[in-house]
């Protein structure tokens, strides 16, 4: 069967890793696989050359396709453009199924797709399309304006209208959704995002703990809290330095490591001079998504402070390394890091909850270590990419016959 992906960029971030992994995982199930994006910039990072580069074993590619007039920002010019592209591209490779994600190309693929082939008066000629999406984490939030939020909300019920079935990467997902009115209930599922379980579970020549730190210049006995997430707004950096900066001054064993980039990387340097923290905080830039595990290792606990997420993949990629977390309880985190169980939930924005949190993990070395094979253990199945690439296709298969296709077949 031909499926068509249509994400808004390929960044690096956890949206455009599902994506991809779901994109080589049908590929390798026989599909007829392509991949819609709009340009790519910035300091994020890339999934480009990974996602045209993937061959299976039997020689088959992802076929890869620009958008030009896929942005992220809202601008009528080229979201009137981006329209006539995305149907101009599904009459071109007639898919059986688009599978639409994040927001701006949530919103823009499927009406494309809903108009070409979605609809049952779709009319003659034109072949049903199953029409799919995945909210990876909601684009409203309460920390915008009130405007935005219900110019997002408004958008996103236009479009679950033009769509069979919505799958969220968390059960948190498919409430706020519908908490707000958007689709039906019985649209909803909820398919865990996979990742390369195998990569977390299993370091690599180079990536051992040991070696790791290492290589960060790191002693046996220091303690370093880590965090993995873009320096951008939202992300939580702030808290974390507000939380932990008298810490860090006061226990010279006390680290801060940072594995990412992003465009707030100078301000917020410029906060770890202002207090004094030079040489408390490690930041590494962008790094290759194969060595994340390595860092993720050289942690003694992982701290995800972000404000908003779908689901966060850094959380159970960070338990299946054995590295205990402490999160914001915000969206679908919850179904990860289990408060107690799994690892230590903090309400949003409270700084001291998150100092005690961490604190409690320092002198807590036994039970954090429990807290992290208990996270292991979770996270093992329910995020494995098999397991979501098996789901998809069961998806697939009602979506398609809801469209008026008939049977799903796996080969072509």
């Amino acid at each position: 069967m031909r499926i068509l992906h249509i994400s808004t960029r390929l960044i690096l971030g956890g949206s455009q890793e599902n994506t991809v992994l779901s994109c080589e995982g049908q590929a390798a199930l026989g599909h007829d696989v392509h991949l819609a994006y709009g340009p790519i910039f910035g300091p994020e990072g890339s999934l480009f050359d990974r996602a045209s580069k993937f061959r299976t074993a039997d020689g088959r590619a992802i076929h890869m396709h620009e958008v030009p007039d896929m942005v992220r920002q809202i601008d009528p010019r080229h979201d009137v453009r981006c329209l006539r592209q995305l149907r101009e591209l599904i009459r071109a490779i007639k898919p059986d199924i688009v599978h639409t994600h994040s927001s701006k190309a949530g919103v823009l693929g499927r009406a494309a797709a809903w108009a070409e082939g979605g609809r049952t008066d779709r009319g003659a000629g034109r072949q049903p399309i199953g029409v799919v999406h995945t909210i990876h984490g909601p684009p409203f939030h309460d920390h915008q304006n009130p405007l935005v939020r219900r110019a997002y909300i408004v958008a996103e019920r236009y479009a679950a209208r033009r769509c069979h079935l919505i799958a969220g990467v968390a059960d948190a997902m498919s409430k706020q959704f519908l908490d707000v009115g958007i689709g039906r209930r019985e649209q909803y599922s909820t398919i865990y995002s996979g990742m390369e379980v195998d990569r977390y579970l299993s370091a690599d020549a180079g990536q051992t703990r040991a070696e790791m730190r290492a290589s960060l210049n790191l002693r046996d006995d220091d303690f370093v809290v880590g965090s993995v997430a873009r320096l951008a707004e939202l992300k939580g950096h702030d808290d974390i330095l507000d939380a932990l900066g008298d810490d860090l001054r006061s226990n010279p064993t006390w680290k801060l490591l940072w594995v990412g980039d992003g465009w707030w990387r100078d301000r917020l340097l410029s906060r770890v001079d202002a207090m004094g923290l030079r040489n408390r905080v490690i930041t590494t830039g962008l790094v290759p998504s194969e060595h994340v595990p390595g860092f993720m290792r050289a942690m003694d606990v992982m701290v995800h402070a972000s404000y908003r997420e779908g689901l966060p993949r850094t959380v159970p990629q960070a338990l299946l390394c054995g590295t205990p977390v402490i999160a914001t309880d915000v969206d679908g985190t919850r179904e990860a890091c289990i408060d107690g169980r799994t690892g230590r939930l903090v309400p949003l924005g409270d700084r001291a909850a998150l100092r005690d949190a961490v604190s409690w993990m320092f002198t807590h070395p036994r039970e954090r270590e429990t807290l992290a094979i208990n996270g292991r253990e979770l996270c093992r199945e329910r995020f494995s990419t098999q397991t979501m690439v098996r789901e998809l296709e069961s998806f697939y298969a009602k979506a398609f016959a809801m469209a008026g296709g008939g049977v799903w077949r796996t080969r072509p």
